[in-house]
């Protein structure tokens, strides 16, 4: 047995209840929404039109548009793990492994990319819930870090152990920073995003080994203590 959200007992493989088909059926409308239509043309009204439920219905599961957009986010990232474990099996070079999830992450985007800025704006205040770095965030964040996670603790990689620890969360960074990037990018193709992908990672490629050098651990250590500075 186990709850539900609303922290109702449920047994295992019970048909759902109206309460939780309702707020799944709102969840599904909003986030093609947002593929569709972007940020600003999704309103909770047109959402509620759709579902064939009131405003307040809409907003007794989902208190505001930006609940919805943590669900859009939660959702996407989801379907980047789906995408990358699969192909991070039986890739053992850490490069490699972390060029899984970077490329996959930038697929699962892609469908989004028309609106993108809509998105970017409504975040880009460090008070807006919605913000990747928010509180309200760190779900889909969470499972951003978790991928980087796996594609280090499953690398054969000279990495000392050291670095093992903080690697990720400076992954995460680069991720986000990328993801900006793919923002603003309008080659066909996103090609010039995938380009600077490809050279940063040679270019991981080439300085990896450094890090067994004694006098290069230091500036590592400070880049990972500032990669977690700027998380915190």
């Amino acid at each position: 047995m186990f709850s539900s959200e609303s922290g109702e007992s449920i047994e295992p493989g019970a048909a759902p209840t109206k309460r939780e088909r309702t707020r799944a059926l709102i969840r599904d409308i909003a986030l093609r929404s947002f593929r569709e239509r972007g940020y600003d043309a999704t309103t909770v009204r047109r959402i509620a039109d759709e579902a064939g439920v009131s405003v307040g219905t809409t907003n007794y599961h989902f208190a505001t548009k930006n609940h919805l957009v943590q669900e859009l986010y939660l959702d996407v990232q989801l379907g980047h793990a789906a995408a990358a474990e699969p192909q991070l099996d039986g890739v053992r070079d850490l490069v490699d492994r972390l060029a899984v999830v970077y490329r996959t992450g930038l697929e699962q985007l892609e469908p989004y990319h028309s609106h993108a800025p809509e998105f970017l704006a409504a975040s880009v205040s460090p008070r807006s819930p919605i913000n990747p770095l928010s509180e309200e965030s760190a779900p889909a964040l969470a499972v951003i870090r978790g991928l980087f996670e796996r594609a280090v603790e499953g690398a054969k990689s000279p990495l000392p152990d050291e670095f093992r620890a903080g690697l990720p969360q400076a992954l995460v960074l680069s991720h986000l920073l990328l993801a900006l990037l793919w923002v603003y990018d309008s080659s066909p193709g996103r090609e010039r995003t995938s380009r600077i992908l490809d050279r940063a990672l040679n270019l991981l490629r080439m300085t990896l080994p450094l890090t067994r050098i004694p006098v290069v651990r230091a500036p590592l250590r400070e880049l990972f203590a500032l990669a977690s500075d700027v998380r915190a």
